[in-house]
């Protein structure tokens, strides 16, 4: 496991600016496909807004999804949706380099191995069989779940499998979700948050509270952990 490298930032704009520059840095780095998996959530909108008003190598991105809502792509819950407002219809990315989650209620299962065979088609893997996406962006949520983790679901408990269906008892609802297996796997983690009702969450992970689903993680690669100052406790 990588300890986390903490970074603070001013507040929520200045995360989604550091986060834009340093993907931005990533992909003109890179000589081959870039897979980043996205994150849904208001943190990551800023930033990729801010993305798709820069002119970068997009014909090398793939776009993955780091979990998604059983609600059609359109419905104003979906993580897709947000992400093509804000980003995947604002750049030049080829149709077949998106790779979106399109999970129903009724063939839920049977969507999770989908994507995981679409992984296994697409991105490198490791020896253990396991995706390796280049940069995995997370957010946090107040109760401490990352991705469609949250406490006390089934899907914390997968360990071989790198997508799963979740379903969410306090929510009443089903999701997609990347697991720890692939989580952990990637080259680069980055948890992004912000605002001050995050502070309690944060604190918890910084503490290694474990009953917080991101303080699970424990990825192989670089690992960062960027927020704001409300976030952070400083505001």
């Amino acid at each position: 496991m990588t300890e986390p490298q903490w970074q603070t930032e001013t507040d929520a704009e200045a995360v989604a600016a550091t986060a834009a520059a340093d993907i931005a840095g990533l992909l003109e780095g890179s000589d081959g496909p870039f897979h980043l998996a996205l994150a849904g959530g208001r943190t990551p909108e800023r930033l990729y807004r801010r993305l798709a008003g820069m002119a970068l190598p997009w014909d090398r991105l793939h776009v993955w999804f780091g979990d998604e809502r059983a609600v059609p792509p359109d419905d104003p819950e979906s993580n897709e949706r947000m992400s093509r407002q804000a980003l995947l219809d604002h750049i030049p990315l080829p149709r077949d380099h998106i790779h979106p989650m399109r999970p129903a209620m009724a063939t839920i299962r049977q969507d999770a191995a989908a994507y995981r065979r679409e992984l296994a088609q697409w991105v490198p893997r490791d020896a253990a069989g396991r995706p390796v996406l280049d940069l995995v962006l997370l957010g946090l949520g107040a109760d401490g779940h990352t991705a469609s983790l949250f406490p006390g679901t089934c899907a914390l408990h997968e360990g071989e499998r790198s997508v799963v269906a979740n379903y969410v008892p306090q929510l009443r609802a089903w999701r997609l979700t990347l697991t720890y297996p692939a989580l952990n796997a990637a080259r680069r983690v980055w948890l992004l948050a912000t605002g001050a009702e995050k502070a309690e969450a944060v604190a918890r992970l910084r503490a290694g509270d474990t009953s917080a689903p991101a303080a699970r993680l424990a990825p192989a690669g670089t690992y960062r952990i960027i927020t704001d100052r409300a976030a952070a406790g400083e505001a």
